[in-house]
């Protein structure tokens, strides 16, 4: 008979233990999740990425809606629990939603700790514990200003890079000497202030906070020396204390946490806790690690397997791009210890190893960090290291006095060796994926095991795995450079423009250290789209890093004359379009006037130097560039639909023409094509272009990633939907979706197959509240940039300023 199991919270732990529940006891209960937050379960710990803006909330979800009906969980969103009846065995919530439990698992967390000084309960004043928070920041980060991070650690250090990289002025106040106090040393301490203050983040130590001003709103922090700080925002980052309010009021034994054995069962054998709400042997925990060992745990003991939790041996890193630390284990000063101690002052490196009896009690690593997990390993082993005295510092490469090839060392980590910290995953659980599951690359890794999937700084220990693991029947993806002007991948250069805010090319070959002085023609038109794409609201669209084809708005030819296409929206012209279009090839002795495949009129042999006369009197017409050599959405074909078609079951005519409308002018990678078929006769061959609808008698079916070009591809189905608003809305939100995630050049097809097709379908089709913030950043884009600008530039200008920056021949190349 299956038993109910209820879960107060749905966050990591949690999500974690039900997770290894349903690969133990698959279909043993019957779940119900209580969240407090109105969202699916969501990785808290890049929660910082999100904030500074590497990553989207979409990125960090842990489980989508489609986990919960797979396991058939029931999730109650935006719910508090305020009674647990153990005499009855339910839980209400403050709404009155009652729910009855065989078994119950507190996961409550912990709440941030705020200081009780006069003014924290001012507007502006906010923790930093979850997506609201961070959302509340971003909000105040938009407005400018400076904020103030009071508390020197973790969560306060990646609050405030992150509040910087948004465009904030930002102080962080700190009680200790030196940040971070309770993980580096005071050596490790120095050099992280140092780069905080590099990066323009003002630091004051030894500092406390006396009182919080402000009239309606914060406006400044006073500290207790009498130093006064104008503000905008407060940020406390100051700790956490385990949310047992809950599990007390029930009854339960809670000293600073809810007080669980090493089978994680409180005082109640038919309750369970896990997280960071939980006390064990004296002990609450506040990183991942620790938690995700008590999920499994929790999970054995509801599946009446055998398992204890014994307590965590606990490490550290920030989550600060550009940043690299560790730290683990215990290295205070004393008597009967030694330590090892490496500096390279030019590299701002620092390592340092203390001992005892010959075996590693704390590491600390600042600047270089590759050897963290190796010297983790040895310490909760108890490793005698006595052998590597003389080379421990050097770390892995150089074990046993010779050095050693990185694969060897890791062959020499026994399965219980924790390679992926933020999940919690061990070296025999990768290999045994590798085994059972036939995984044969980083991406099958990180969907069985988690590895590598959440900050990436494991990904090189993985691959050795999988090396040691496969042999020569494993291929390490190497990263492919933009090109020779750097090493820096496509990927790398988006990430880094948003990191870094770079917002000019000559900015972006500073900051990224370019090894050209200008770049190439395969990099300059590159970065000028990621740039424009990131920030179109600031950043300058630097037209002569276009190909000629861009820039003069018309297509080379091989003779060097050009074609000139206008654009008919949807194949529909008009008899005075007809009548310009006839005009301007009287005038101008153009030689070829020819019907193209999308349904628009091409006139091929334009002299270069009539370009700038021939769309001026276009443009008198009404008539704008048909973009058909652009970087952007260049036809909608379409068919005559119920117009006058006897199959027709939609105006497929005056969708094509919306879509064309809604979309025409917004550059996108690659070059767009798509289609409108009336009836599933399919005249307009929807199917095989990057975004196609095929009109039923029901509504519409939506079609994706095709090709018919150099590569034959059928499309795919993206969704169904039943109202042409509806159709639009998705076409918009799939090409927003490719225009931020899109390499330069790259189709929709080859970028719908790198990304997964589910994944895009899981945006677009299934997430309402994401595919509408793709339409609002799309159609924000488009009241900057849905203008004719070459049409604009050309008329009255001399053919001169036509002359290509990015030579033809390069263009050509890069093409």
């Amino acid at each position: 008979m299956t038993e109910k199991l209820v879960v107060i919270g749905n966050g990591m732990a949690s999500g974690r233990a039900l997770e290894h529940l349903f690969e133990s006891a698959p279909g043993r209960y019957q779940v119900t999740v209580f969240s407090a937050e109105p969202r699916v379960n969501y990785n808290r710990i890049l929660l910082s990425p999100v904030l500074s803006g590497e990553k989207t909330f979409d990125e960090i979800v842990t489980h989508p809606e489609a986990w919960y009906d797979q396991h058939e969980v029931t999730l109650v969103r935006g719910q508090t629990i305020t009674t647990i009846d153990r005499t009855r065995k339910i839980v209400e919530t403050a709404d009155g939603v009652v729910a009855p439990y065989d078994k119950l698992l507190i996961a409550t967390g912990s709440s941030p700790i705020m200081i009780p000084v006069p003014g924290k309960d001012l507007p502006g004043v906010i923790a930093y514990r979850d997506l609201d928070d961070v959302d509340r920041m971003l909000a105040a980060a938009e407005k400018g200003g400076r904020a103030v991070v009071i508390g020197g650690g973790l969560l306060g250090l990646e609050a405030a890079a992150g509040l910087k990289m948004r465009g904030m002025d930002v102080t962080v106040i700190h009680l200790a000497a030196t940040l971070m106090e309770r993980q580096l040393d005071p050596a490790a301490g120095y050099l992280l202030e140092q780069e905080m203050r590099r990066r323009g983040i003002d630091v004051v130590t030894r500092a406390n906070t006396k009182a919080i001003h402000g009239d309606g709103h914060v406006q400044a922090l006073e500290l207790e020396d009498g130093t006064r700080i104008d503000c905008d925002l407060v940020v406390m980052a100051v700790g956490i204390r385990p949310h047992a309010a809950l599990a007390k009021s029930a009854g339960l034994d809670v000293n600073r946490g809810v007080v669980v054995d090493d089978r994680m069962l409180t005082s109640d054998p038919d309750i369970l806790a896990v997280g960071e709400c939980v006390e064990h042997r004296g002990q609450c925990y506040g990183l991942v690690a620790p938690l995700y060992e008590m999920a499994k745990v929790v999970a054995a003991t509801l599946s009446n397997a055998e398992a204890e939790y014994t307590g965590s041996v606990t490490s550290t890193k920030l989550k600060v791009t550009g940043v690299d630390l560790f730290s683990a284990g215990d290295f205070a000063e004393a008597k009967d210890r030694e330590e090892i101690v490496f500096r390279d002052a030019a590299r701002g490196v620092y390592k340092r190893i203390v001992l005892k009896d010959n075996k590693i009690l704390g590491a600390v690593l600042y600047g270089e960090t590759s050897d963290g997990g190796y010297f983790f390993d040895l310490l909760r082993q108890e490793a005698d290291v006595a052998a590597d005295r003389d080379t421990l510092i050097f770390g892995r490469s150089f074990a046993g006095g010779a050095p050693l090839d990185p694969t060897a060392a890791v062959a020499a980590l026994p399965d219980s060796a924790e390679i992926c910290g933020c999940n919690g995953v061990c070296k025999g659980a990768i290999v045994e994926a590798i085994g059972a599951k036939g995984v044969t690359d980083l991406d099958g890794v990180r969907a069985h095991t988690k590895a590598s999937a959440s900050c990436g700084s494991c990904t090189g220990l993985v691959e050795q795995v999988l090396a040691l693991t496969l042999g020569d029947a494993f291929e390490a993806k190497a990263v492919t450079p933009m090109c020779t002007c750097t090493d820096l991948s496509h990927a790398d250069v988006r990430r880094l423009i948003v990191v870094r805010r770079l917002k000019s090319i000559p900015a972006l070959m500073q900051e990224l250290e370019w090894k050209s002085s200008c770049g190439c023609a395969r990099c300059r038109p590159a970065l000028n789209y990621y740039m424009i794409a990131t920030w179109p609201d600031e950043a300058a669209d630097d037209y002569r890093s276009r190909f000629v084809n861009e820039r003069v708005h018309a297509n080379i030819q091989k003779d060097g004359t050009y074609s000139v296409v206008p654009r008919m929206w949807g194949g529909v012209t008009t008899a005075a379009e007809l009548r310009a279009i006839a005009d301007v090839a009287d005038k101008f002795a153009i030689p070829t006037v020819k019907v193209t495949g999308g349904q628009r009129i091409d006139l091929l042999g334009v002299r270069k130097e009539d370009l700038p006369a021939v769309w001026a009197d276009l443009n008198d017409a009404g008539m704008v560039s048909g973009h058909a050599y652009a970087k952007g959405v260049r036809t909608v074909k379409t068919c005559v639909g119920t117009d006058w078609c006897r199959f027709g079951t939609q105006d497929s005519t005056g969708l094509g023409v919306k879509l064309e409308k809604a979309m025409w002018g917004s550059w996108t990678p690659a070059k767009v094509k798509m289609a409108v078929s009336g009836c599933p006769r399919n005249c307009a061959e929807a199917t095989c272009k990057d975004f196609g609808v095929i009109c039923t008698d029901a509504g519409y079916e939506l079609h994706f990633a095709g090709a018919a070009g150099l590569d034959i591809k059928g499309t795919e189905v993206l969704c169904r939907v039943k109202t042409e608003q509806e159709a639009i809305d998705h076409g918009i939100a799939l090409l927003q979706l490719y225009r931020e995630q899109g390499f330069y050049l790259e189709r929709i097809y080859k970028w719908a197959k790198r990304v997964g097709m589910d994944e895009i379908r899981r945006r677009i089709a299934e997430d309402e509240t994401g595919r509408t913030a793709l339409v609002e950043r799309f159609l924000h884009s488009q009241k900057l940039f849905q203008t004719d600008p070459w049409a604009e530039r050309v008329a009255g200008h001399d053919a001169h300023e036509f002359a290509p920056l990015v030579t033809i021949p390069a263009m050509e190349a890069a093409e």
